[in-house]
C-alpha cells in the first residue's frame, strides 16, 4: 500500500509491504472562501466581549503576542487584518512580541518570514527571551508567593491582543487560549514550574482534555496573571488554510474553539496497533526532534505495549541546540535511567520535560526515527535510526507476522487517536 507522509516542506511517499493498514487523518474542513471577511466578522461580533475596535483606544499602548516560527500560524495575514481594523491607533503604539517560550529567539530573516517585510519595517517587533531578566517584569505571583515574570512589553502595555491556533496538545489538552502568553512570554523559572515532572507525568495531562488537566490549569492560572483584552485564535486544515475564527474573551472563545477542534481531529479506534507510523505534520512542526516528540506521543496513544512506533520527521534543525534536551538523552544509558533522574526529589533542569515525555514513550514502545539527524546521534537519543521506512516495516512484519495491523498518522499530531 502506498502512503504519503507530511515531511519537511513536502510529502514523503512510502510503499508499505502490507494491505492491513488503517490511515487516521483529520476530517478535512475546507478553508474559508474569504479569510479576511471571516476575520472582520469574528472581531466585530466576538465571543464574550465587545468588538476589537471598541476594546482598543487610540492612545493605548498595545502588545500583540504572536507564536514563534515553530508554530504554523498565518501571522502576517492576521497582523495585517488586525492593523486595518485598528487603523485609529498609530503604528508607534503597537509592539509585536514574538512568544518564544523557552525556545531560541528568531533571527531577523525568520521574523521577516513570519510577519512580512512591510510589517517588520513599520512596527516594533521584539523577541521574547525567557532567560534574560532585563527584558522581564513582574506580572503576578504563584500561590506560594513566587513571582510570575513576563515580557516587559506585555506587562507595560495598556492592552494585550494574543494570537494563536487551536489544535490538540500533548500535555495541555489543546493549544491556543492562555497558552499564547503562558508559557509563550513567561520567565524560565515559571516555565520550569509549568513543566514540572509530576505535572508532565500526570496521566490527565494529555491530548484533547481541558477540564481536570493539571497542565491546562497552570496555563490558565499563570496566563491570566495579566489581562488578555482580546484573543484571536483560528483552526486550520492540512493546507494551512483557516477554517474558522474564535475571537474575543480568552476563556470563552478558546473553549468553543477546542470543542470544534475535537470534533474534527480526534479519531476513535477499537484496539491498539503493534505498528504505528507517524509524522510531526511537516515543516515547521518537524524542524527538530524536540518538537517531533509530539507526533510520537500521538502514536503512543494507540501503540501496543512493546510495539513499534516509526516517526518520519525531517528535523532540519537537529535536536535543537537550545537547552538540555540532547544532554539529558545522551548522558543516560536508557529511557528508564532518564526517568529515574528526572523524577528524583528536588531535580530541576531546563528542558527536562521533553526528555521526560520522550523517555515515557520509549518505555512504552520501541521508537524508530527517519530524519536528517545522523544515525549515531539518533541512537544516542535512544531511538532507532531508520533510513528506509518501507524496508523497516517489512522487517517488523516478518518478525511479528505479515498480517499485523498498521496504523498511519500521515499528519502526525493533527490527528489524535484514542482507544474506545
Amino acid at each position: 500500500m502506498n502512503i504519503h507522509l507530511q515531511y519537511g516542506k513536502g510529502e514523503l511517499p512510502v510503499e508499505l509491504p502490507s494491505s492491513n493498514v488503517t490511515v487516521l487523518a483529520p476530517r478535512f474542513v475546507e478553508g474559508l472562501a474569504d479569510e479576511a471577511a471571516g476575520f472582520r466578522e469574528a472581531v466585530r461580533a466576538p465571543i464574550g466581549c465587545k468588538p476589537l475596535r471598541e476594546r482598543i483606544g487610540a492612545n493605548d499602548r498595545v502588545a500583540i503576542v504572536i507564536p514563534d516560527l515553530t508554530r504554523p500560524l498565518p501571522t502576517e495575514r492576521l497582523l495585517r487584518w488586525t492593523f486595518a481594523e485598528l487603523d485609529h491607533v498609530p503604528a508607534e503604539r503597537f509592539t509585536i512580541v514574538n512568544g518564544t517560550g523557552s525556545h531560541r529567539v528568531n533571527t531577523p530573516d525568520e521574523l521577516k518570514q513570519m510577519v512580512g517585510a512591510e510589517i517588520l519595517a513599520k512596527y516594533r517587533v521584539v523577541n521574547h527571551n525567557s532567560h534574560d531578566p532585563q527584558t522581564l517584569a513582574r506580572a503576578g505571583q504563584w500561590p506560594d508567593g513566587q513571582p510570575i515574570l513576563m515580557n516587559k512589553a506585555c506587562v507595560e502595555a495598556d492592552k494585550r491582543i494574543v494570537m494563536g491556533f487551536i489544535e490538540p496538545h500533548f500535555i495541555a489538552g489543546f493549544s491556543g487560549g492562555y497558552k499564547g502568553v503562558f508559557p509563550a512570554v513567561a520567565d524560565i523559572g515559571s516555565i520550569m514550574r509549568y513543566h514540572g515532572a509530576m505535572v508532565v507525568g500526570d496521566p490527565r495531562s494529555t491530548w484533547g482534555e481541558l477540564e481536570g488537566n493539571p497542565t491546562q490549569a497552570i496555563v490558565r492560572q499563570a496566563g491570566s496573571a495579566l489581562p488578555i483584552d482580546f484573543l484571536i485564535n483560528v483552526t486550520q486544515n492540512k493546507k494551512r488554510q483557516i477554517t474558522k475564527f474564535f475571537c474575543g474573551h480568552p476563556m470563552e472563545a478558546h473553549v468553543q474553539g477546542c470543542a470544534h477542534s475535537k470534533s474534527t481531529v480526534m479519531a476513535k479506534v477499537e484496539k491498539p496497533f503493534p505498528i504505528v507510523i507517524t509524522t510531526n505534520s511537516g515543516y515547521p512542526l518537524d524542524q527538530n526532534l524536540y518538537q517531533a516528540v509530539k507526533g510520537m506521543s500521538a502514536a503512543a496513544k494507540i501503540a501496543t505495549e512493546g510495539g513499534f512506533i516509526l516517526s518520519a520527521s525531517e528535523c532540519c534543525d537537529g535536536f535543537p541546540e537550545h537547552g538540555n534536551f540532547r544532554t539529558l538523552l545522551f548522558d543516560h544509558d536508557s529511557p528508564q535511567a532518564i526517568l529515574k533522574t528526572i523524577n528524583a526529589p528536588g531535580f530541576s533542569l531546563y528542558d527536562q520535560w521533553e526528555a521526560q515525555l520522550l523517555a515515557m514513550i520509549c518505555v512504552h514502545a520501541r521508537v524508530g526515527l527517519h530524519s536528517l539527524i545522523p544515525a549515531d546521534q539518533v541512537a544516542r537519543a535512544h531511538l532507532e535510526p531508520v533510513a528506509d521506512i518501507g524496508a523497516r516495516i517489512g522487517e517488523e512484519l516478518r518478525r511479528i507476522g505479515r498480517d499485523a495491523a498498521i496504523a498511519v498518522l500521515p499528519e502526525g499530531p493533527m490527528t489524535i487517536p484514542y482507544l474506545d
